[in-house]
């Protein structure tokens, strides 16, 4: 009740940022670099993804939209120039259900010999039915988790080698959800999540937002032992008005999904605290955290088990590479191992 109070007030957070607060506010001082960065977001055709966009560039960060929709890219990209004419906005193709699409993506994001500085693992699908990607491994899992768990890893070495050569930090948000906390533990198993037994659309993305956290939190600690100038953190953006909200509204009953509804953020408000993760000079250094309303809380104990992390790596590690060899892609970097 108290923090639905602090929500309903909008209660600024340590940092004088809180759940009220835009994306163009967090960054309008930022102490960050932001000329001369790139930044990849992937879902960036609506929702926060076009907001953080339009920010970001807004901030004179380059920004490479990894969308699976480009005729609507191009329309939230000809929105941005027209509002920021200098806005620099590449449009490339990617299906984060599809390993083979992740990698290629990858490879030709790589081909055009861009700095990386930041990766935004925003894109999410909520599935109220079971369904499967064309690896056949549960749609949500596949897409919300497992594409972007791929990405992370194939343009890593890219972003270390990126923040040597520049001295800035660079830095990987992927975007989780408090629901992350429904997660039962004794029902988090890899194989369930590929193939889940008996589906549950709410707890498929709990799971797939829960493992975006665990991903956060193992590869921080790879980096971390390797003094890479990168971080990793998990970022929950709020309940905000978008399609993925008007999508799961069955996961609460109707009279929760009224009281939810009176504390929905705006888009801008959602999109704020991956923005301030990106952007904030606060933030420099802050590796493996987890932040909601732009300042750093508290995410489930299970989140925050290393050897739940450790285990999802790795046989996260070991199905991607089981894929890729069979492809013939043998260039994947060091994966997530703690």
């Amino acid at each position: 009740m108290k923090g639905t109070l602090r929500y309903l007030a909008g209660i600024a957070g340590p940092n004088g940022f809180g759940s009220r607060s835009t994306a163009e506010q967090v960054t309008q001082y930022s102490f960050f670099p932001c000329s001369n960065l790139t930044a990849i977001i992937t879902g960036g055709t609506s929702g926060i993804g076009a907001e953080t966009a339009r920010v970001l560039a807004k901030r004179r960060v380059r920004v490479v939209m990894a969308v699976r929709d480009m005729k609507k890219a191009e329309i939230v990209k000809e929105r941005i120039v027209r509002e920021i004419p200098e806005a620099d906005i590449k449009l490339l193709e990617i299906d984060l259900s599809s390993l083979s699409s992740v990698a290629r993506f990858c490879c030709q994001f790589l081909s055009q010999d861009l700095p990386l500085n930041i990766l935004i693992n925003n894109a999410g699908v909520f599935s109220p039915n079971l369904e499967f990607s064309e690896d056949k491994i549960e749609l949500t899992f596949a897409t919300n988790f497992l594409g972007h768990y791929l990405l992370t890893e194939m343009l890593k070495e890219k972003m270390i080698d990126t923040a040597e050569k520049s001295g800035i930090e660079g830095r990987i948000i992927n975007l989780s959800s408090v629901i992350h906390s429904w997660v039962n533990p004794v029902c988090f198993s890899f194989q369930k999540l590929l193939h889940p037994i008996k589906y549950n659309g709410t707890r498929a993305y709990a799971q797939s937002k829960l493992a975006t956290i665990l991903h956060a939190k193992a590869l921080s600690t790879q980096l971390k032992e390797r003094n890479a100038n990168v971080t990793i953190n998990a970022v929950h953006p709020g309940i905000i008005k978008t399609g993925i909200i008007r999508a799961h509204k069955g996961l609460l009953t109707d009279s929760l999904f009224l009281i939810a509804s009176k504390l929905l953020k705006s888009i801008s408000q959602g999109a704020a605290t991956t923005c301030y993760v990106a952007l904030s000079n606060e933030t420099k250094g802050l590796n493996g955290k987890y932040f909601a309303d732009c300042n750093e809380t508290n995410c489930s104990d299970l989140a925050n088990d290393e050897s739940v992390a450790l285990k999802l790596c790795t046989h996260s590690h070991s199905l991607i590479h089981d894929y890729l060899h069979q492809y013939h892609i043998h260039s994947l970097p060091n994966l997530c191992l703690m």
